[in-house]
């Protein structure tokens, strides 16, 4: 059998075989290295443009090159992918660009903390106290010591009474006036500023010890104020996700509700109840006010947070900072390499959260 179209005649092979390919779906793609094109392009242009006027500066190019980048890749993809393609690639280019906004606040401290920081990271800075010291030298072991001693005992009690409390909202006060008593309050106190949690620890232990009271403990108490609600509230939101499923198979079996949460529901959730964790201590760590208040300053080392004043990191920083002395340079090196340390500080108990969730997590294979 033949077919005539116009002056050519196909055989059924033929026909077959051109039914055989795939018509496109699209009106056309454009290459993986379209983009960089556009962009390099963009940012040439405008610089130029710039330069020429001479008003060149790098933050108003890149500017200025997103904005063209955008226009010119939106014009482009429409004209060989059609507008859904082109709408797509230009809500990524936003995307893209708000990611890299929030990013420049962030690497810019980072570059500042770890440019000026490393003046005075050294030895002598994480085994030498203030004591005695007026200019040069020195160092903040002794705040480093009490930072790590205050953030420990905030952490033995609020980690604990966090999990729980969340573990009572999830697992058993489901719609209870309790549970939602606790919610609200947990709300309240997660807008509380750190200065009236130094306040209240102040006024509490003053009422027993008289207002003369200054403690590392009593700072580990007001750092617990901050650091509950949000261990409460990342906890509470991890066990929420845990399928019902799991639970349901456990009841099945005749484990008890209690096992349950304990073998399955918080295994299940360890990796984001753990990071949860490490943000609420990372949120805690670097307060000043309240520590201030309660725990005070010391330029010697203190190992005992139930008796006597205890210097912390934040604190050692703020008062290098604010109240130098001559000369002002060492002071404010040593402020800036106590910002740094306490950076440090955050990112091994980063990766301490990450490796323990690593271990504890449920094995999928």
């Amino acid at each position: 059998m033949t077919l005539e179209t116009g002056t050519e005649k196909k055989t059924d092979a033929e026909l077959a075989e051109e039914a055989l390919v795939p018509m496109p779906l699209v009106r056309g793609e454009l290459p993986r290295w379209a983009p960089w094109v556009i962009l390099v392009a963009a940012l040439v242009v405008v610089g130029g443009i710039l330069a020429a006027a001479g008003n060149f500066s790098i933050a108003l190019t890149l500017v200025l090159g997103a904005v063209v980048y955008a226009v010119a890749t939106y014009a482009i993809s429409r004209g060989v992918e059609g507008g859904r393609k082109a709408t797509d690639r230009v809500v990524t280019i936003v995307v893209t660009t708000a990611f890299l906004i929030a990013l420049v606040p962030l690497i810019s401290v980072l570059v500042t903390v770890i440019e000026n920081g490393l003046a005075r990271f050294d030895g002598a800075f994480f085994t030498n106290s203030m004591r005695g010291v007026i200019g040069e030298g020195g160092g903040g072991y002794h705040a480093i010591i009490g930072t790590l001693i205050v953030t420990a005992f905030a952490a033995i009690i609020s980690i604990p009474v966090g999990i729980l409390t969340a573990v009572y909202l999830v697992e058993y006060g489901k719609g209870s006036k309790l549970a939602r008593s606790i919610t609200f309050f947990v709300d309240v106190m997660t807008g509380i500023p750190s200065i009236v949690a130094g306040l209240f620890a102040f006024a509490f232990f003053a009422l027993f010890a008289g207002p003369g009271i200054r403690f590392g403990f009593g700072g580990s108490v007001a750092l617990c104020i901050l650091m509950i609600p949000v261990v409460v509230r990342s906890t509470e939101e991890m066990l929420k996700i845990v399928p019902n499923e799991l639970r349901e198979a456990a009841f099945a079996l005749g484990t008890p509700k209690w096992r349950t949460i304990l073998k399955v529901v918080i295994p299940t959730s360890v990796a984001g109840i753990a990071s949860g964790v490490t943000l609420a201590i990372a949120r805690v760590i670097g307060e000043t006010a309240p520590l201030l208040i309660i725990a005070g300053l010391t330029v010697g080392l203190n190992v005992n947070p139930f008796s006597g004043r205890m210097t912390t990191l934040p604190v050692f920083a703020y008062n290098s900072y604010a109240a130098p002395g001559v000369p002002r340079e060492p002071f404010i090196d040593r402020a800036w390499t106590s910002a740094l340390v306490l950076i440090l500080i955050v990112l091994i108990l980063n990766l301490l959260a990450r490796l323990v969730a690593k271990l504890f997590a449920p094995k999928t294979r």
